[in-house]
């Protein structure tokens, strides 16, 4: 294939003074030495004074350009004439010397890897070249990463060898110096034994020496050669990969043939088992058939039976009904009766309460009792009396040994009832995570809704030295209470039992089992915890 190829569309914008100026011969900019190349108009004196002897003496190697400029007439003479067999007798005849020059040969067809390893050949050598020597499209190319260079700039590259030969005897030069002994036998003409093809083809290609067409063609046979050769060993691989395949495939038909023969077998045997079962239930139903006729015939038998007997229990049905309207009379004559004596009783029962509350009407005047301003637990409050109050007879009466949180809401009914609250126990209890600030916050407010519902008396006990600061006000109806120095929050809950008076109401909420012991013995009604913090989270 042709060295050079289209530009592509990542390669850098040429300017346009620079693409005008290649195009007028892929001369240099005016910033290059003059011996760098000549102008058109100067070629035909050029090549006519390079036709003596000196000039076969300084194309005699890839240095050739330091004889002097290469205009258009070196590169018209042919392509083998800008390499070493420049210096043979036909290059110098008097016909060139007169101008007449024989058309140029066309580029070979190179193969892809020969114009790949010529690409990187010339990427890898173009930084290396002064600048003025570089062309103009390479030069931004001459910039890029070594990795990339030969990968985008290669259109450039491919289409500078081909124009420009005394570019391409640079590069040849400095690719030569690079190679060594295999680029020395490239430019005697011959190759090595032992050298890679493709890397011959690709120094002949630059350096041109007698015979470079021939190296480029046997490269080329070298290369489809391989690939012919790779193509065959792909071709045998896949050959032996399908055979492989083909004998695990066998083996796995014998595998699976074998598991078929001993299914067969299986299902044979079940089969016959299967036969012994069909004849085993054919006589089974044969059986079952003979007693579904027996059952039938007693079944006729038992269905004239059960008529006569449906007759009978009719009979006796219609005999109970009547007898049921009986009753319902009577029942409606006892209803009437009842209701009669229930009127009776409730006016008797109204005259006694009347009676009664007439009576503690008459009592408390009586006995000139005022009104009064304080409870029994405030005294204790108050006071904190070291003095403990012999229980009174029959106290212990009142007291309920039960747990049952919708005892409460009972309890909280009575009237007259005072709610006493173990404050810490509760709230460690149901609310734990909070400071003990927020808990007593949380207890007391809760607390002073039920006191509100209920219109009961609440007091709360919390331990304490000495009261806290920054307490917030309690709430209407609650009493807030601190244990003081030496004295535990369950003794000043036992003092507020024993300072009620017998026969009140008394709710002490604690799950210490000492605690509820000690108020049960005083009267007064224990209940755990868990019941005040279900009726707090109702609420």
């Amino acid at each position: 294939m042709p060295l050079t190829e289209p530009h592509g569309d990542h390669l850098p914008q040429e300017d346009p003074v620079d693409a005008a100026r290649d195009a007028g011969g892929g001369a240099p900019d005016e910033t290059a030495p003059s011996g760098a190349a000549a102008p058109a108009a100067s070629a035909p004196a050029a090549g006519s004074e390079e036709s003596g002897p000196g000039a076969e003496a300084g194309e005699s190697g890839p240095g050739a350009e330091a004889a002097g400029p290469e205009g258009p007439e070196a590169e018209a003479a042919g392509p083998e004439e800008s390499g070493p067999e420049a210096s043979e007798p036909a290059a110098s005849g008097p016909e060139e010397s007169e101008g007449e020059a024989a058309a140029p040969e066309p580029e070979p067809v190179l193969p892809e890897p020969v114009r790949q390893r010529i690409v990187a050949l010339t990427a890898t050598v173009l930084p290396g070249l002064p600048a003025d020597e570089v062309p103009v499209p390479l030069r931004r190319v001459a910039k890029f990463a070594p990795n990339r260079r030969a990968r985008l700039g290669a259109p450039a590259i491919a289409a500078q060898l081909t124009a420009d030969p005394l570019f391409r005897q640079r590069v040849t030069a400095r690719v030569l110096a690079d190679t060594g002994d295999l680029g020395a036998a490239v430019l005697e003409g011959t190759a090595p034994a032992a050298a890679d093809p493709v890397e011959v083809a690709a120094l002949a290609y630059l350096a041109r020496p007698r015979g470079w067409r021939e190296l480029i063609e046997a490269s080329g046979a070298a290369v489809r050669a391989e690939a012919d050769s790779a193509v065959v060993a792909e071709l045998v691989r896949e050959a032996e990969q399908r055979a492989t395949r083909a004998e695990h495939d066998r083996a796995v038909a014998r595998v699976e043939a074998e598991k078929l023969r001993d299914e067969l077998a299986r299902v044979r045997e079940e089969l016959g088992q299967l036969r012994e079962e069909s004849r085993q239930l054919t006589r089974s139903l044969r059986e079952t058939q003979a007693r579904e006729r027996k059952a039938s015939e007693l079944l006729a038998t038992e269905r004239g039976r059960a008529t006569r007997a449906a007759a009978d229990v009719d009979a006796e049905l219609r005999r109970v009904r009547a007898r049921l309207a009986e009753a319902e009379a009577a029942a409606g004559v006892a209803r009437a009766s009842a209701k009669e004596a229930r009127s009776v009783d409730d006016a008797r029962l109204w005259l006694l309460l009347e009676t009664i509350g007439q009576a503690a009407v008459g009592l408390r005047r009586e006995l000139a009792l005022d009104p009064v301003d304080k409870l029994p637990a405030d005294f204790v409050a108050d006071a904190f009396a070291d003095q403990t109050a012999a229980p009174a007879a029959g106290a212990a009466t009142r007291a309920r040994d039960t747990d049952d949180p919708a005892r409460l809401d009972q309890l909280l009914a009575l009237p007259r009832a005072h709610l006493v609250v173990d404050g810490y126990n509760v709230t460690k209890r149901g609310f734990g995570e909070m400071s003990l600030e927020q808990q007593r916050k949380r207890l007391i407010t809760g607390l002073g809704g039920i006191a509100a519902q209920t219109g009961d008396e609440v007091t709360v006990v919390f331990d304490g030295a000495e009261r806290m600061h920054g307490l917030p006000p309690a709430p209407r109806g609650v009493r807030v209470l601190f244990s003081r120095k030496g004295e535990t929050a369950d003794e000043l809950i036992r003092r507020l039992v024993r300072a009620e008076p017998p026969g009140r109401p008394v709710v002490v909420v604690s799950s210490d089992r000492e605690v509820a012991d000690g108020v049960r013995r005083h009267g007064a009604y224990p209940l755990g915890a868990d019941s005040l913090l279900r009726r707090l989270a109702r609420s």
